[in-house]
């Protein structure tokens, strides 16, 4: 009998215990379409932001407006009019390359959410610099940003990605020595109950 619940453990967990790991492949695998959908939302509001915020800003509530701009430096427009800017990019490679390596000790839903928000994120930012160059060379298109609260850096939902990510990884990593075992103890990121 003990020896039928044990492929359980290993894939879902025994019923009434929650799951110790996401399978690796699962883990890819909810890493790449959380990823999908972050690009897939950046991109189409950042098309939506050039199309309808070409000659107007629209307010939204407070001082939160739509306002277009776009961001030919790093992060927050710093570096904006010099040549290492269009490097940025290769940077950003090289952190996604990181943090989809370091994925593989996120054992958790929440973690695997986080690495796939950074990873679309840093590809929404990319794939302006890449595509939106305007004849500038190399990787030197500037960032489509819209959203705009006038007394914070114009930003857009790439960058939303990649910080809200940075945050739920940061929560994940401090929350995950919390289990004496050395394995997270939730899956999903919320506390553990019976399986349903």
């Amino acid at each position: 009998m003990a020896e039928a619940a044990r492929p359980d453990a290993t894939e879902g967990g025994v019923a009434g215990r929650p799951a110790p790991s996401v399978a690796p492949h699962r883990r890819y695998g909810l890493i790449a379409i959380v990823a999908a959908v972050v690009l897939l939302l950046d991109q189409l509001t950042k098309a939506w932001a050039v199309d309808a915020l070409a000659d107007r800003t629209i307010p939204i509530v407070w001082t939160l407006r739509l306002n277009l701009a776009r961001n030919t430096g790093a992060a927050f427009s710093v570096g904006r009019g010099t040549d290492w800017g269009r490097f940025v990019p290769l940077l950003a490679l090289v952190v996604v390359a990181v943090v989809v390596v370091q994925g593989r000790s996120v054992t958790s839903k929440l973690g695997a959410v986080a690495i796939g928000m950074i990873v679309g994120g840093a590809f929404g930012n990319l794939l302006d610099r890449a595509l939106r160059t305007n004849g500038g060379g190399f990787f030197s298109g500037g960032v489509v940003d819209f959203i705009d609260f006038q007394w914070w850096p114009i930003f857009n939902v790439a960058d939303m990605g990649v910080v809200v990510g940075g945050i739920l990884l940061v929560l994940v990593s401090l929350r995950a020595p919390a289990d004496p075992s050395g394995a997270a103890s939730d899956p999903g990121g919320v506390a553990a109950g019976p399986s349903s």
